[in-house]
């Protein structure tokens, strides 16, 4: 059974601003700044630090961040439904920090706005995001891919949207 959420290929990403850590502390990236105009891959987890996050799904992504570049990727973005003090910790704990955009979704706007929250609380995470990768065109949704099966990042890894460029 394949899993959907509240967006399709072809949808525009809804126009919201996102939480960053500045170099003077927490900042906002406006959508503007981050899509309008550019081809942005955008991935999303349940959570900064977890098991499969932190050792399978990120670091594909930083580790093939230059052949993504190569094949017209302007910018490359983690979402995840912690703080952004977490993710800032994230960034600099994983060596991800200044060469992608760890955004925060404490609040899930982003992550609810797009249908891609999921109730994790019988594993004691509470409401999280769906494991999610997707290209994104000038703000429009040009390939995404949902992971199907918890606690793995095949369907929604590096490899699929190497795939997909």
């Amino acid at each position: 059974m394949s899993q959907t959420i509240g967006i399709s290929v072809g949808d525009s990403l809804p126009k919201m601003d996102f939480k960053i850590m500045g170099e003077d502390g927490p900042d906002t990236l406006t959508y503007a700044d981050l899509f309008e105009g550019k081809k942005v891959v955008l991935f999303a987890l349940p959570g900064a630090f977890t098991r499969t996050c932190t050792a399978t799904h990120l670091p594909g992504y930083l580790e093939n961040l230059e052949v993504l570049k190569s094949r017209g990727v302007d910018e490359v973005a983690v979402l995840s439904v912690n703080d952004v003090f977490v993710m800032d910790a994230w960034a600099k704990s994983t060596n991800g920090a200044g060469k992608i955009h760890y955004l925060a979704d404490g609040a899930l706007e982003f992550t609810k706005a797009i249908g891609a929250d999921i109730d994790l609380g019988v594993a004691g995470f509470g409401i999280r995001s769906k494991r999610l990768s997707m290209i994104v065109d000038n703000g429009v949704v040009t390939s995404l891919n949902i992971e199907e099966t918890p606690g793995t990042a095949v369907t929604s890894g590096v490899a699929t949207i190497l795939e997909q460029l």
